[in-house]
């Protein structure tokens, strides 16, 4: 999980997820790609309060961050 609320990875210092995190959440959420895209979708609404809060004059896009390569490849 991140270290909130500066949303970085607890173990790489890299903006969650990371390249670990999303591998450790596809793992997690193996066969249920909506549970996860629910999941991740809550820690981004989440994610830009805390951001928005630290920094209001830049609230940076979250959707790739968050969503986009969690998606389904078709």
């Amino acid at each position: 999980m991140p270290t909130r609320p500066l949303w970085r990875c607890r173990n790489c210092g890299a903006e969650w997820p990371c390249q670990p995190a999303r591998l450790s959440l596809l793992v997690e959420f193996r066969g249920d790609r909506v549970g996860l895209l629910l999941h991740l979708g809550g820690l981004m609404a989440e994610a830009a309060e805390h951001l928005a809060r630290l920094n209001p004059d830049h609230v940076p896009d979250l959707h790739y961050r968050f969503l986009a390569w969690a998606r389904a490849r078709g």
